[in-house]
């Protein structure tokens, strides 16, 4: 769990002894802090401190502690203990609904205030860690936990929001799809940890090898795609020679030998108003193109029922 003993607190109260002796406190618990007269001062700290906790009057010389909070909770993003004076005038519902995370009315013993601190900084540990662990979560639902590249689900909904971005813009899209070749017999001369390295290093190489707009995916097993938005078909195919180039000058040490594998590449651009399917297929069947004419090749189909383009 995130460590909040060490969170950093601001005091807010015009009453310069209870700010002074609520700051001792704080300090003396462990905890950074710093103190603000008013709800300027306060905003103006927050500029440039991130502070994980304030602790505010609600009655305030110049913004109204409610509104403070509120502020606060938009705009940094603290957690806001309020205090006050007025126990009948202000409700706890009053300082949940602007967004405080706890309400305590004045005089304040400080053996219930630090209690309540470490409650509110234990619960707001609690909310990053679970935070981070839904990112976690997300990120693993998309990514491919060996080569680290996005994984083919991913894919098609990336692929589907290009097209429909390329079509309602009249911008280029084209779509990189390659197989390593031969890659059963790597697999079956040096073992599939071996064979895992290998799968590894060249989604790597591909990371490294293509554009910052380019999006590259493992499709499946030995094969990878890329999604290159804003590219036409001739540009497409100086990517797909590049990846080619990259995989072919790898040096793979599978058990004491150096290997060189190599890639078939197929290249198309999507045509208007075709099917995601029809893209999909189009690209394959340029990728086999590649492969039959013995690998280590880029390949292109222009359009459906055209023959194949370029080879390299």
């Amino acid at each position: 769990m995130t460590d909040f003993r060490h969170a950093d607190i601001l005091i807010v109260d015009d009453d310069l002894n209870v700010g002074g002796t609520l700051l001792k406190l704080v300090l003396a618990a462990g905890y950074k802090g710093i103190s603000a007269e008013n709800g300027k001062q306060a905003l103006e700290i927050l500029k440039d401190r991130q502070v994980d906790l304030v602790v505010t009057d609600i009655e305030l010389p110049d913004i109204q502690g409610l509104e403070l909070t509120n502020l606060i909770k938009k705009e940094h993003g603290a957690d806001v203990i309020v205090m006050t004076g007025f126990g009948e005038q202000y409700t706890y519902e009053d300082a949940i609904e602007q967004g405080a995370s706890d309400f305590i009315v004045k005089p304040i013993r400080f053996s219930e205030l630090s209690l309540r601190i470490k409650r509110v900084l234990r619960e707001r540990a609690s909310d990053k860690d679970r935070a981070k662990l839904l990112d976690k979560l997300q990120e693993l639902a998309v990514t491919d936990g060996l080569t680290k590249l996005f994984n083919s689900r991913y894919f098609y909904e990336m692929l589907e929001v290009e097209v429909r971005r390329s079509r309602r813009y009249g911008r280029p899209l084209s779509l990189l799809l390659f197989d390593i070749d031969k890659f059963k017999n790597f697999n079956d001369t040096y073992g599939h940890i071996e064979g895992d390295r290998a799968l590894a290093r060249i989604g790597r190489s591909v990371r490294e090898s293509i554009r910052g707009t380019d999006t590259a995916f493992r499709y499946g097993g030995e094969e990878f795609t890329v999604l290159m938005p804003e590219t036409g078909e001739d540009e497409a195919i100086g990517v797909g020679q590049r990846v080619c180039d990259e995989v072919r000058d790898l040096v793979h040490m599978a058990n004491g030998e150096e290997v060189h594998l190599t890639i078939s590449v197929g290249v198309t651009q999507a045509l208007p108003g075709e099917d995601l399917s029809d893209l999909v297929k189009r690209v394959d069947q340029a990728m086999y193109t590649a492969k039959r004419a013995g690998g280590d090749k880029v390949a292109t189909i222009s359009g459906a029922g055209k023959p194949p383009g370029q080879d390299s």
